[in-house]
């Protein structure tokens, strides 16, 4: 059973860089707004950066598309033990995205 892991395993960062915003299709954009300001995201991002944490949002760094985006905020939602569900994660990028990737489909 490791091999279907490992295959798994490899093709999941390659489906993760070649998505567009399309994942964010649909997204509650109210709710990932609500949950940002809930979960005090800028807060968190200021004490990392400084300033008011708007730094973070690094288009030309390593988040280069929406699919790493999206997998950003499900990293930080499992260090941060929050529990998000997959479509809070989603509204949340999607906010990110809208306000400060502008990545296209």
């Amino acid at each position: 059973m490791k091999t279907p892991l490992l295959a798994i395993a490899l093709f999941m960062p390659s489906l993760a860089q070649s998505q567009g915003a399309e994942i964010f299709k649909g997204a509650d954009m109210a709710l990932g707004a609500r949950l940002i300001a809930e979960n005090k995201c800028a807060s968190c991002h200021a004490g990392k950066v400084g300033g008011d944490g708007s730094a973070i949002y690094r288009p030309q760094g390593r988040i280069h598309n929406a699919g790493l985006l999206r997998g950003m905020v499900e990293n930080c939602s499992t260090q941060l033990n929050l529990q998000l569900f997959p479509e809070e994660v989603t509204a949340i990028a999607a906010v990110l995205n809208r306000d400060h990737y502008k990545f296209k489909p």
